[in-house]
């Protein structure tokens, strides 16, 4: 889950030890264009005081006001909509057409939320059930798959660890890619055992280790919120960390390097056991094409390629490296051969 939304149940079970009155807003669906996802937390105290974002902020203070007029049932869970309408839309800072549908619930001691907190410190990954007629809740373990359910009687939210990002390699394009990563709410760990790259890494908010790379992958205990990203063009570093990658149920595993690079670590992988299969997950060359030469359009580059996978987006082979190399070079023979042609004719 994000650090924001997170930051909204630490608040909300703070809130409520110290006796205020809470409610929490959910977005629970979306039509159209919307400011904030499905999942989407706002934690409103009794005094206006907010913590979380379920849009741009018009919706935020109609809320706002909407309870220090004493307009929202604190009695049990309701659902609110905004942006049905384009004039309406438009008040609340939602693109034309854009709808917003929220639970808004008022919680007491008995929601369970600080048993969450405590679940969620603890790495579990939770599935929250409320009862929309009663306001009852119950807590349960939850797959990496799981996502919000709503279907007007019940809310299921589920709330884990953040997504994880494991980059091999401390080298200056790493560097970049961790401060992006973390900028996109990533807890990230570096693996490097090279001591002359480790000993200078300093990007606030990440983590380095200096074991080799397939220890750090099996440590991390990888699973369907994690990306690993091998960028030391090292053999004996990258393929270790891929090898036992690939075996996990990471969202996303890619490795830098040239078309013919990665054409050759695929087949020295092979010499691992690894099936077809397990090396058809394997993203490389790394990242979609911008022409991107520096290490920080390099690192955009990669982390475009990552946040599709990790919304489960299939990019067309046009904006892969590879198929957009190849599909240049293709062009670039097509030219030649009608250049060819014509000076033929000419003569």
């Amino acid at each position: 889950m994000e650090s924001m939304d997170l930051e909204v149940l630490n608040s909300s079970a703070r809130w409520l030890a110290d006796g205020r009155q809470v409610l929490l807003a959910t977005v629970v669906r979306t039509w159209g264009s919307s400011p904030r996802p499905e999942g989407a937390m706002l934690a409103i105290r009794g005094d206006g005081l907010v913590v979380g974002s379920v849009s741009g902020g018009c919706i935020e203070d109609d809320l706002i006001e909407r309870l220090r007029r004493g307009d929202i049932d604190l009695a049990r869970p309701s659902v609110a909509h905004y942006g049905v309408e384009a004039e309406e839309a438009h008040r609340f800072g939602l693109p034309c057409g854009g709808t917003l549908e929220l639970v808004l619930e008022p919680l007491t001691k008995e929601s369970g939320i600080d048993t969450l907190c405590t679940a969620l410190e603890n790495g579990a990954l939770v599935a929250r059930t409320l009862e929309m007629t009663t306001g009852g809740t119950r807590l349960a373990p939850a797959a990496a798959n799981d996502g919000i359910r709503f279907d007007g009687e019940r809310l299921v939210t589920v709330h884990g660890p953040r997504y994880r990002m494991l980059v091999i390699g401390a080298g200056q394009l790493s560097s970049y890619l961790a401060s992006m990563a973390v900028g996109l709410d990533y807890r990230v760990t570096v693996c490097d055992p090279r001591e002359e790259y480790t000993n200078e890494w300093r990007v606030p908010g990440t983590e380095i280790v200096r074991t080799m790379p397939d220890d750090a992958v099996l440590e991390m205990k990888l699973d369907r919120r994690s990306a690993v990203i091998a960028l030391t063009h090292d053999p004996k570093l990258d393929d270790l960390a891929l090898m036992e990658a690939l075996k996990t149920s990471a969202f996303y595993v890619g490795a830098l390097g040239s078309r013919r690079n990665n054409a050759a670590r695929r087949d020295r992988l092979r010499e691992f056991d690894l099936s077809e299969a397990e090396l058809a997950r394997l993203h490389g060359p790394v990242g979609i094409y911008i022409g991107s030469r520096t290490p920080p359009e390099i690192a955009i580059s990669i982390l475009a390629e990552v946040t599709a996978a990790k919304n489960g987006v299939s990019l067309p082979t046009m904006l892969r490296v590879e198929g957009a190399k190849a599909a240049r070079e293709q062009a670039a023979c097509g030219c030649e051969v009608l250049g060819a042609a014509a000076g033929l004719e000419a003569r």
